[in-house]
């Protein structure tokens, strides 16, 4: 090879980046030490803007198309390197590629609970998730800030400090919004845009756009979601005082496995107030359509609703039960004379024995029978 070849297959005279990733940013155009020649080709794609660097120092910057290299398309690069005679030397000089496309389904979400203080539910562990979607806009402010000198600069190496900022707007977000944790699920598009928003401005400080902000999923605590599972089973969902007619039944059962024994029976007890809550359920469906056929037909009213009693059981409030099911608790050893029993216009808890309506059901309920002989 002669000395004119060897220098010329160190010239570089077709500048371009073919992109093949889905995820990288920035790439650094391989010279190894190679000199661009004077009338080089360059090819900026769609989606890409290229970018000269000259000690240290942004040349300039090409958006999408072709290019002839020479004095008259690289102005500041032809100042900055003073040559007065000319371009007909060649130079050296760092193309950095930018990738403007959009960089889509990026991850996003809490790496670990935050709480919020909910009106219905007290004080509740949470847990979000959700995308987003990003595009250099400004390549100057990127290589300054963010991609620095690296030659090959992907998605991977900033997604963790979005991500930060991501999950401190969200929980603002949610802070500031006062809503109810039943209405996040209906607000999801609303609190999307709120923290795509907020952000707009830290991601121009890094040379970027949030373009979308989506949120996928709110998780609540598994304990609180089967509870809420549950009443919806039993049609007991946004009726929070029948979900706390629930919770009241898992502090009797756990009050019941503290007392070292008699969980059958506490399971009866329960089993009785869950059917209590029932029937009461079903008599006040009847007496709507009790009166609403009144109307028509002129049926005389529903009788007078009996008295409930509520009961207390290792500390515990219970119930309210009828008298039919305070007999039935009596008859199972479940209600003493002893045991405390309340109902509204009572000043206070009194013994059984000690309410008149109540003591007569003693008196009503058979003793057990004898041994067997």
């Amino acid at each position: 090879m002669g000395l004119f070849d060897k220098l010329k297959g160190e010239l570089i005279d077709i500048i371009e980046w073919i992109d093949s990733s889905s995820d990288t940013m920035v790439y650094r155009f391989e010279r190894q030490g190679n000199e661009i020649k004077n009338g080089a080709q360059l090819t900026v794609r769609e989606s890409q803007v290229a970018v000269f660097i000259n000690e240290g120092e942004i040349a300039d910057v090409f958006p999408p198309g072709r290019y002839e290299l020479t004095t008259q398309n690289l102005p500041l690069l032809t100042t900055i390197k003073g040559w007065k005679y000319g371009f007909n030397s060649p130079f050296k000089a760092e193309v950095y590629f930018l990738n403007t496309k959009k960089f889509t389904n990026m991850k996003w979400g809490t790496p670990n609970v935050f709480y919020i203080r909910d009106a219905d539910f007290g004080r509740v562990s949470l847990r979000a998730f959700g995308t987003y979607t990003m595009k250099v806009t400004d390549p100057v402010k990127f290589i300054k800030e963010v991609s620095g000198t690296d030659g090959e600069f992907t998605t991977d190496e900033i997604s963790s400090e979005l991500r930060s900022m991501m999950v401190t707007r969200f929980i603002d977000a949610i802070g500031e919004s006062k809503l109810a944790l039943l209405d996040f699920a209906q607000n999801y598009k609303d609190l999307s845009e709120f923290c795509q928003s907020k952000l707009g401005e830290e991601f121009a400080e890094y040379g970027l756009e949030i373009t979308k902000f989506l949120i996928s999923s709110i998780s609540l605590p598994d304990e609180l979601q089967k509870k809420l599972d549950e009443g919806t089973g039993m049609n007991m969902l946004g009726d929070m005082n029948k979900y706390s007619q629930m919770k009241g039944a898992d502090a009797m059962e756990k009050a019941a496995g503290n007392t070292g024994g008699g969980g059958g029976g506490m399971e009866n007890m329960m089993g009785m107030a869950m059917m209590q809550q029932m029937m009461n359920q079903n008599q006040n469906q009847n007496t709507n359509q009790q009166n609403t056929n009144q109307q028509n037909t002129n049926n005389p009213p529903p009788p007078p609703p009996t008295n409930q009693y509520f009961v207390s059981v290792n500390g515990q409030q219970t119930g309210p039960f009828d008298m039919n099911v305070l007999q039935q608790m009596i008859g199972q050893g479940q209600l003493t004379k002893e045991s405390f029993v309340w109902k509204q216009g009572m000043q206070g808890w009194l013994a059984a024995g000690q309410v008149p309506d109540v003591a007569t059901l003693f008196g009503a309920t058979p003793p057990p029978p004898p041994p067997p002989q």
